[in-house]
């Protein structure tokens, strides 16, 4: 117990660069934690996130009805969304918001694989820096070992998502509509890459809401690795 109330000590009063020095100095086997231990810890907690939250987004209104991700329009057509209320058209501009979010989560379903591969890539220097990190350094570490290859599966998801429940059609009535509208600027925006930016924004979103509950509460550490490993970062 001694030694453990020093290491905290410790912890509070090292800079950030004696901190890294003091983990990587911590031989195998230190508190009862070995460092392929640390390395399963943080994979353990990314695959909760993905198996809790980013599951949440693949289901039908997981992205529509999710406060916190939930595709609004880009800000070139928020006017027509505003314009088609105003006259009425309400159902339309619902429709159209409603099929944008259906094509992330069709989207979504792409990313398990790709997230798993990466996590099981972590190796224990990825992994002292993630848990000598903020409390989103884990979801960082995935944003940039899995951004690219995600949209590139993203996108052609998405586009035959938009083909598939009529997206293309019913954004091509709406805009239609609105740029009829007299005194109205016409817009004509490339939807298919936005709303995979927003699919991935929302990806890693839910998986940095996962990572910051195990970070910040004890409750949420569920299994004795993760009370173990994340106990070195508080």
């Amino acid at each position: 117990m001694k030694k453990l109330v020093v290491f905290v000590c410790v912890l509070q009063l090292v800079s950030c660069a004696e901190l890294q020095q003091v983990v990587d100095q911590l031989p195998q086997g230190s508190y009862g934690l070995g460092n392929e231990e640390i390395a399963n810890g943080l994979r353990e907690a990314l695959d909760n996130g993905i198996e809790k939250q980013v599951s949440k987004l693949t289901k039908e209104d997981g992205f529509y009805k999710n406060e916190l991700v939930k595709i609004l329009l880009p800000e070139e057509l928020q006017k027509v969304d505003k314009t088609l209320r105003d006259v009425g058209l309400g159902n339309l501009a619902d429709e159209g918001l409603k099929v944008l979010n259906r094509a992330a989560e069709d989207a979504v379903r792409e990313a398990t694989p790709i997230f798993i591969t990466a996590v099981k890539e972590i190796t224990f220097a990825d992994a002292k820096n993630i848990l000598l990190g903020n409390d989103e350094a884990a979801t960082q570490y995935l944003k940039n070992t899995t951004q690219t290859e995600l949209y590139n599966k993203f996108n052609p998801v998405i586009k035959s998502s938009f083909q598939r429940v009529g997206a293309d059609q019913i954004w091509s009535n709406l805009i239609t509509r609105y740029n009829n509208l007299p005194l109205t600027n016409k817009v004509n925006p490339d939807l298919t890459d936005y709303v995979t930016q927003e699919a991935l924004s929302g990806v890693y979103s839910m998986i940095a809401l996962e990572e910051k509950e195990i970070r910040t509460k004890v409750i949420a550490r569920t299994t004795p690795i993760l009370r173990k490993v994340f106990a070195l970062q508080d």
